[in-house]
């Protein structure tokens, strides 16, 4: 059984390819380093195959099948080892999909929003998926060889950290800057501008790496039910409260409310008496808060500025010869009779 195992081995060393279990992976390292000469190396459809030494992309080879020789392939010339005899190389082989990943799930809490409504941090958390696509191999391999993450799960669990930062990032930047409500977050209103705010902001993160989002799904924002109901509790007291004229004429209002359905359940037990009690006390409840909500009209119709007086009449400037043969006119005229003229003569003479 050893000798057919050791006949095997030997023959997978022959024929090099992306591991079958590795399919739905974006990359893919090859474990073995050490390459003989002649080796068949199978490269699919929607892959290149890079090889690396001393994190340098020494060259790269596209889909199809190929025979691994220095006459065909003349970057391996800079691979050999010469101890071997030329017929071993020494490389880190890795292959890359350059498909779209779709359906990529992340998710987590991304800390403490302010809710620019009520100004209360409330615990956050966002989950969705993403498709993700490699647009430069070369750089997606140096890069992750440079930061000791070369395999696939290594590389997602980068990425998805890097979602979930700029997701953060720019949720509690659009609070501030569009005073969205939490609340309308977490109900998906704003879901469409959020995702297209995360992947601009991916960009400058990732397009180093070679890598791009290409679209955001399923992508919620959400907070706990205990907080919810806060928050939906104090929006109210803050709406209710910007009627009043603010929040101690609000919490009048509602302590006087308070204090006529407390009058009227406290005379419930006494049949007819305690009905009428119970009346009286939501009479008195309701009038002592029409009272107040009158003494608020009252008060902002007082805080109002006053009216500007009404202006005076412009001052007569003509001289009292012009109006004594005005008024010489208007009784030629017939409009004035002899004892009305003989008055306002009398009047303008004074004035000479």
């Amino acid at each position: 059984m050893g000798i057919f195992d050791s006949i095997k081995g030997e023959a997978k060393r022959n024929f090099i390819a992306r591991a079958d279990s590795a399919k739905g992976d974006i990359i893919y390292k090859y474990p073995e380093n050490n390459v003989r000469m002649l080796t068949q190396l199978t490269v699919d459809a929607d892959e290149v195959a890079l090889f690396v030494k001393d994190g340098k992309v020494e060259g790269k080879l596209g889909p199809g099948r190929h025979s691994l020789d220095t006459n065909n392939i003349p970057f391996l010339s800079r691979l050999i080892e010469g101890f071997t005899g030329g017929n071993l190389f020494i490389s880190e082989i890795f292959f890359v999909s350059t498909r779209e990943f779709a359906g990529v799930k992340f998710g987590g809490p991304i800390g403490d929003v302010r809710d620019p409504e009520t100004g209360l941090g409330i615990g956050t958390m966002v989950y969705g998926d993403f498709s993700i696509r490699v647009t430069d191999p070369e750089r997606l391999v140096v890069g992750l060889v440079g930061m000791g993450r070369t395999g696939n799960d290594e590389l997602l669990g980068w990425f998805k950290n890097q979602v979930l930062k700029v997701t953060r990032d720019r949720i509690a930047e659009l609070l501030v800057k569009k005073r969205w409500p939490l609340l309308d977050v977490t109900s998906g209103a704003y879901t469409e501008e959020i995702e297209t705010e995360v992947i601009a902001g991916l960009k400058p993160h990732v397009d180093g790496y070679g890598l791009t989002v290409v679209r955001m799904g399923n992508f919620h924002v959400s907070i706990k039910e205990e907080d919810e109901a806060t928050l939906k509790k104090l929006g109210k007291d803050v709406a209710y409260s910007r009627l009043a004229g603010g929040f101690q004429q609000y919490a009048q209002g509602q302590a006087m409310l308070g204090a006529a359905e407390g009058m009227a359940k406290g005379g419930d037990g006494g049949g007819g008496a305690g009905n009428a009690l119970g009346g009286m006390g939501m009479g008195m409840g309701f009038g002592m808060a029409q009272q107040f909500m009158n003494q608020q009209h009252q008060q902002q119709y007082q805080q109002r500025p006053p009216e500007p007086a009404p202006a005076a009449p412009p001052a007569d400037t003509r001289s009292p010869a012009q109006r004594l043969k005005e008024i010489k006119e208007l009784k030629d005229a017939g409009v004035l009779s002899d004892e009305e003229y003989n008055a306002k003569r009398a009047e303008l003479m004074k004035l000479l």
